[in-house]
């Protein structure tokens, strides 16, 4: 799956930690997000979707 995570966060000036904390996880978790080694939940995908305005169909994005 690839995400559109790192670019939503960066257009929004938000740290890793900044991120982390509006979502409820730690900063290492959104970095695993991120580097695509880790992915979340549905919850956690809704989470971050809401916090940047978006579906998540917009964030993520299976691979083919």
């Amino acid at each position: 799956m690839t995400n559109r995570v790192r670019e939503r966060r960066e257009a929004r000036g938000m740290t890793q930690g900044e991120l982390a904390a509006a979502v409820d996880v730690t900063r290492q978790s959104i970095n695993a997000i991120e580097r695509g080694r880790y992915d979340p939940s549905l919850e956690l995908a809704l989470k971050l979707a809401e916090e940047f305005d978006c579906s998540v169909e917009q964030l993520f994005e299976l691979e083919e």
